[in-house]
């Protein structure tokens, strides 16, 4: 087993995606992401500026922010975005405790700005994704001596 699957499925589990999603997903993300690329957060998530276009999940890695498209009527499944994390700009998010989600925006290499609302279960889940969103787009700087 390759380091994104041994990654991706506790990370799945920790975000109450459940198996059957999973293996829908998993062919589309197996193309996107290297396998020694580690999977850092796995969340379902939607489009607070289009409502209805059908639920979308995430995968976050080190190096990729991959994200795919079901639609509602079909349920059919299609690649959104797969974007490196150096081609991403203007990243930034905002923990919800409130209401116990995260919203998440990144201007994407074409210039598109993209926004995700994850949803959480509970408000700890809030800030366990804020620390890792944190760990991911604002890395620790060496202090020079």
């Amino acid at each position: 087993m390759d380091v994104f699957s041994r990654t991706f499925l506790p990370a799945a589990a920790e975000a109450g995606v459940g198996i059957p999603t999973v293996s829908r997903h998993m062919p589309i993300f197996r193309r996107c992401v290297d396998p020694d690329d580690k999977t850092v957060l796995v969340s379902r998530c939607y489009r607070p500026d289009a409502p209805m276009s059908g639920e979308f999940m995430m995968v976050l890695t080190y190096r990729r922010l991959v994200v795919t498209q079901e639609t509602m009527v079909f349920h059919r499944l299609r690649l959104h975005l797969n974007a490196n994390l150096r081609h991403l700009s203007n990243v930034s998010w905002n923990p919800d405790v409130a209401h116990s989600a995260v919203e998440m925006a990144a201007t994407a290499v074409d210039g598109v700005r993209e926004r995700f609302r994850m949803r959480l279960a509970e408000p700890d889940a809030v800030w366990h994704c804020n620390s890792l969103l944190e760990h991911v787009f604002r890395p620790t700087r060496a202090i020079a001596a």
